[in-house]
């Protein structure tokens, strides 16, 4: 499917923009209003910045996302850069700061992934020849596994990182020897674990981080966080998170997507803040920041699209039997800051996680 295309499906007024040029007398021209998407370049494994009229579907705007630092987000709605192609100026004018985010956020994501690709096409000839597999995932090779992880130069880390990612069951079999670990409690098993989990986010991998955070090992992973050598005690991270936390939902949420992207950004917000406070480096900090905003936008776009949960949602507001505990989560759920009916369409444009209401008890 082509970004034409797609932009139809995903056309919605989080991603509304206004198109602008700056002419020879330093003033902004309108050159129209579309919808925005970030997507592959037809035939090309190049990203691109595509804006389609919302009038007639055209291309209002075809750019071709740059390695270099050129991009500025200003005011949480604008997104300028100078561009060789038009030689000008230009610049996205975002109805709503959330679109601005996400298409930022995706616009760093491609460009940490070109600059990877380019320095791993640089640096290839360097590698150390020795770092050509990786061993099995095995309890008498934790130490070497542990090894690789944590003394690999620069280059050695790119092939690691590509080893990880083409063994599709390491991180499974790594999970299921931690539980082990943890059931024969033999703790330098799990020690070792702990710094290789650490030492894997660190590499700050994006393909990695989709694949560790996903529901199937997102728990097992804080699991294997919570035996850090340098702290005496055994953390209780998952304890704090399965019981400690109860989610509330101010209205039923019946996507499965929704549902799955609201905990998992609640987990990263946590292994953030919380369980890799102390180690995280700035730009592993602004990777999992990035993973969280762009959830927030998927839940955010997925929801109001759902007719169904805004009727239900407004209905429970206006029911007299609603208690007035029930009408303040529901508040939570809908930003007094920008609330929008345009004829029969309903857009919730300040919508904001947690959708759950999270208690602490």
């Amino acid at each position: 499917m082509g970004a034409h295309e797609k932009s139809q499906g995903n056309a919605n007024s989080m991603q509304r923009v206004k198109v602008y040029r700056l002419n020879e007398d330093g003033k902004w021209d309108d050159q129209g209003t579309g919808h925005v998407a970030v997507d592959y370049l037809e035939r090309s494994e190049e990203m691109a910045l595509f804006v389609f009229d919302e009038e007639d579907n055209e291309t209002l705007l075809l750019h071709r996302i740059s390695p270099d630092d050129i991009y500025r987000k200003q005011e949480d709605t604008i997104i300028s850069w100078r561009d060789s192609e038009y030689s000008t100026e230009l610049a996205l004018s975002f109805q709503e700061n959330t679109g601005c985010s996400y298409i930022w956020d995706n616009i760093c994501n491609v460009q940490r992934s070109m600059h990877f690709s380019s320095l791993n096409n640089e640096t290839f000839h360097t590698m150390n020849s020795e770092l050509r597999e990786l061993p099995a995932v095995e309890l008498s090779t934790l130490p070497i596994i542990l090894k690789t992880v944590t003394e690999s130069g620069l280059a050695d880390q790119m092939r690691l990182t590509e080893l990880i990612l083409n063994d599709q069951d390491f991180f499974q079999k790594l999970m299921e020897l931690f539980r082990i670990c943890e059931d024969l409690e033999n703790i330098d098993g799990l020690h070792m674990i702990f710094k290789i989990i650490k030492g894997i986010i660190l590499l700050n991998s994006p393909q990695i981080f989709e694949k560790i955070f996903g529901d199937e090992l997102i728990m097992d992973i804080i699991g294997s966080l919570e035996y850090d050598p340098d702290v005496s005690q055994v953390q209780h991270y998952r304890n704090f998170l399965k019981e400690h936390i109860v989610f509330k939902e101010a209205i039923v949420i019946k996507n499965p997507m929704v549902l799955s992207k609201i905990h998992q950004t609640y987990r990263v917000g946590y292994l953030k803040d919380v369980v890799l406070s102390r180690v995280l480096d700035e730009a592993t900090v602004a990777s999992l920041n990035s993973i969280i905003h762009s959830n927030n936008a998927t839940v955010i776009s997925l929801l109001k699209d759902d007719s169904t949960f805004i009727q239900e949602l407004f209905a429970s507001l206006r029911s007299p039997t609603t208690s007035s505990e029930s009408k303040k989560n529901l508040l939570n759920v809908v930003s007094s800051r920008s609330l929008e009916i345009d004829q029969t369409l309903l857009t919730l444009s300040s919508l904001s996680l947690p959708l759950l209401v999270i208690c602490l008890s």
